[in-house]
């Protein structure tokens, strides 16, 4: 593509303006071609980052033309949105999660691969250095057949689930104000850690071991908040590896966020830790891997992302590490865990109510 991609926005909070619009604006090219955001700072958000144009109506920021969407809405419209840019024949960078449910989370799938778009979910943990070499450690088969994993996941997030959401502004150079606790507090828009983070850990674990969770044994713990703080869950996945999965709000403000992977396979062991900075891969033939990683590296943060949709629309890259696919593998899961915690934890099959349609389309995609 010569000309410069010409982007439309959908959504002007706190993540957009902080995080995404000024990497785009900073990208000779990408042109900005719109923005569509409810409230009293969309005109400044526009004038910020030089945008087009500014509408409160998504169809008329859909009507300019556009190559491409960035969609970073309260989570439970991000499914509409994506269709309606889809469905336009427009790439698509959906926040995470990309949907609530594992139906409309592998309708996207689908949709993506007909109109033959790119779409990228920007979890930021996916294109570290030290994950895309785990990553290649894990595809050379130094594993062989994976057994059993786990997978845990805390963040300093108590504020933005049970408290006063303002508070993380600080974490991040937003001139907008904070997260919406209509969003983040709410079971019915997809509040709650499961949602909010354990999305970030399922989808590293999906992309590094390519699993799919059958079946699911959840339980969630509130705290005094409206939605969940703490979850914990036993997986069993296609193939019959088995799975424990932790997740917790309450770390405390400033320390770093915990990330824990640990994969075991027939032949050999990977640990994978953003907190303690860590990767290692041993094989039981003594064949050992130990990456060195620069300190601070396992922080959290989402720059690579947003230029990468930008990279796999002109053509500059073609790795992808968080696809649809990815995206809809963490969706299911944590849809089927909510289901078998609203069951008092009963096992409940994660392809409820998924058609052949959808997953017969996933097997060949995988």
């Amino acid at each position: 593509m010569s000309r410069r991609v010409r982007l439309g926005a959908v959504g002007a909070g706190w993540w957009a303006t902080s995080n995404h619009f000024p990497i785009f604006a900073a990208r000779e090219d990408v042109d900005l071609a719109g923005v569509c955001g409810i409230g009293s700072e969309l005109e400044a958000v526009r004038e910020q980052f030089g945008f087009g144009m500014a509408t409160n109506d998504y169809d008329e920021l859909l009507d300019q033309d556009l190559d491409a969407v960035v969609i970073s809405t309260p989570h439970d419209l991000h499914h509409p949105q994506a269709v309606a840019a889809i469905d336009r024949g427009l790439h698509v960078l959906v926040e995470k999660p990309v949907t609530l449910t594992a139906e409309q989370g592998w309708d996207l799938a689908d949709r993506v691969r007909a109109a033959g778009v790119h779409f990228l979910a920007p979890y930021g943990w996916n294109y570290k250095p030290f994950t895309i070499e785990a990553k290649r450690l894990v595809a050379e088969g130094h594993l062989g057949e994976i057994q059993h994993v786990l997978c845990h996941m805390a963040s300093p997030t108590l504020g933005l689930f049970a408290g006063d959401t303002n508070h993380i502004r600080s974490l991040w150079d937003s001139k907008t104000s904070g997260p919406d606790p209509r969003t983040w507090q709410s079971p019915a828009r997809g509040g709650g850690y499961a949602h909010g983070q354990v999305t970030h850990s399922s989808a590293m674990l999906f992309w590094l071991s390519e699993l799919r969770a059958a079946s699911v044994m959840a339980k969630v713990s509130n705290g005094q908040a409206a939605v969940d703080l703490f979850d914990a869950a036993v997986i069993t996945f296609d193939g019959g590896a088995l799975g424990s999965l932790s997740g917790a709000a309450t770390l405390p403000d400033g320390d770093p966020y915990q990330v824990d992977l640990r994969i075991f396979g027939t032949e050999g062991v990977l640990m994978l830790d953003t907190e303690r900075e860590r990767v290692s891969l041993h094989r039981y033939d003594g064949r050992r891997w130990d990456l060195d990683i620069p300190p601070g590296e396992g922080a959290y943060e989402c720059i690579v992302p947003p230029n990468r949709f930008v990279d796999l629309i002109t053509g500059a890259s073609t790795e992808n590490n968080s696809d649809a696919d990815v995206a809809a593998r963490s969706v299911e899961l944590i849809d089927a865990m909510l289901r078998s915690a609203a069951a008092g934890g009963a096992e409940v099959a994660v392809r409820h109510g998924v058609g052949a349609r959808q997953h017969h389309h996933h097997e060949e995609s995988a």
